[in-house]
């Protein structure tokens, strides 16, 4: 008979009290009552905060106590030690005690306790006393003084998206300088167009890639003429936009505060309680990173079809190899970086579609959604970052253009008796174009035979290089 495995001896705990009465916290955790309950109600996901939406939150806390503090609402020793508490998580400090699932009761007051618990008890020790003495710091009383979850939260979702965004911004303009500069380097190399996946007008493969530059470019102005509305803070509106509990000055002394700690020109709303209704401003963001995500999916998908091959593709473009493609079929090399590139814009076409349908989710004075929109919105400006920026460096710059592939299709293409069309009319282009079709000879030579134009005529007008520009030949 096989030996009994050893038992594990409980962990120690230490015993704190919240409104609903006595919590078992583990006695190495700096969380109190309220967090525990949280981690025993939401063993959702096994996903915690975003970093940067718990640096958002820490921020908030750490202006209020100044902002407190210089108002003679919180003792000096206090702020003085709750800033020490906050400035030790900016550091990287402590992480392992953000321990709140995403998904949790609703506006956030989980998340919010356990950033309050955390610096109340760090303070604590900063000042010589043990963790759980809440009349040495208090979470609510002192950490959350002048606060709600319901300005907080909302707030911090504001400055996590503005710390995020930048690195969107410029992956997506590095994205597009690459293909710029693509075009400029394939300006003279003439391809088929393709409408509908069929021959189409010749067109130069520089004018099509700068096609792709200029929609990221339309597409990050999206997403920053998303941001200014971000920087209208309704902290201080407490509870509902009242502003209850919290000193007049509070608002905007809070706003200068939390510019001089990010660098953000932060200003109060001018309407609290429309800052406290609404998630629109998410929204808006959320849209213009899903249009973007929408870019993307077509700009990537095209060069997986131009590099499609080697033999049996379309094989205008070569992708550099970054891995081999099949476990089973040797050699193969796919279009790793291009496929990475959909799914992350799959997720945050996703993503946004929550974002929207919580934006719609609010009653009355509270959107109690704020948690799925503060994770979902901090996710999708992750991902979007570091996949572009990827894209953009393991494929996007490394493209080259097999000139021979693309000259042939471009002689081939049978949208070249388009050119046609002014000279012989569009049933007898039509016509020519169904012959060549039907038997394999080219658009030139039946200009020659069908259409009456001389050899030199028929070579002139369907010329592909002087049919991607402008006017009737």
């Amino acid at each position: 008979m096989a030996a009994r495995p050893a038992r594990t001896p409980k962990a120690k705990a230490r015993i704190e009290k919240d409104t609903l009465g006595a919590v078992e916290v583990p006695a190495t955790a700096l969380y109190g009552a309220q967090t525990a309950r949280a981690v025993q109600n939401f063993p959702i996901s096994g996903l915690t905060a975003h970093p940067a939406f718990l640096d958002a939150t820490v921020r908030v806390k750490l202006a209020a106590a100044r902002v407190n503090a210089r108002l003679g609402l919180l003792p000096r020793d206090k702020a003085r030690a709750i800033e020490a508490a906050a400035r030790e998580v900016l550091a990287g400090r402590w992480r392992e005690d953000f321990v709140v699932d995403v998904y949790q009761a609703g506006a956030g007051t989980s998340h919010n306790m356990n950033v309050n618990e955390v610096l109340a008890n760090r303070a604590c020790e900063l000042l010589g006393g043990r963790r759980g003495d809440r009349a040495l710091v208090d979470p609510n009383d002192h950490v959350n003084m002048a606060q709600s979850t319901n300005d907080v939260v909302p707030t911090a979702i504001r400055l996590a998206a503005l710390e995020l965004a930048p690195a969107v911004l410029e992956a997506v303009g590095e994205l597009a300088a690459t293909f710029e500069a693509k075009a400029r380097a394939w300006d003279g190399l003439v391809k088929a167009g393709r409408t509908h996946l069929m021959d189409a007008t010749p067109v130069r493969l520089g004018q099509e890639v700068s096609g792709w530059a200029a929609a990221l470019r339309h597409a990050g102005r999206r997403v920053s003429e998303a941001l200014p509305e971000l920087a209208v803070l309704g902290i201080g509106g407490t509870a509902v936009g009242t502003g209850l509990n919290a000193q007049p000055r509070y608002r905007a002394l809070v706003c200068k505060e939390l510019d001089r700690l990010t660098g953000i020109p932060f200003v109060p709303a001018a309407n609290l309680f429309y800052a406290m209704q609404s998630l629109a401003p998410f929204a808006s963001l959320s849209a213009a990173l899903r249009t973007l995500a929408l870019e993307l999916l077509r700009i990537g998908g095209d060069v997986r079809l131009l590099g499609s091959g080697p033999n049996t593709g379309l094989g205008e473009l070569r992708l550099p190899p970054v891995q081999p493609g099949s476990s089973i079929m040797p050699g193969k090399v796919n279009p790793s970086m291009a496929e990475m590139l959909a799914m992350v814009s799959y997720q945050v076409i996703g993503l946004d579609a929550a974002v929207a349908a919580a934006t719609s989710g609010g009653q009355l004075e509270l959107n109690v959604m704020m948690p799925l929109v503060a994770h979902d919105l901090c996710h999708a400006l992750t991902i979007l970052a570091n996949a572009v920026r990827a894209f953009d460096r393991r494929c996007a710059r490394g493209l080259e253009a097999d000139r021979e592939r693309l000259a042939f299709y471009a002689e081939r293409t049978v949208s070249l008796a388009t050119a046609l069309a002014p000279r012989l009319g569009y049933a007898a282009a039509a016509e020519i174009v169904k012959e060549s079709v039907r038997t394999g000879r080219s658009i030139v030579q039946l200009a020659v035979e069908r259409g009456g134009l001389t050899p030199a005529e028929a070579r002139r007008l369907l010329d592909a290089a002087r049919l991607t520009e402008p006017g009737r030949r």
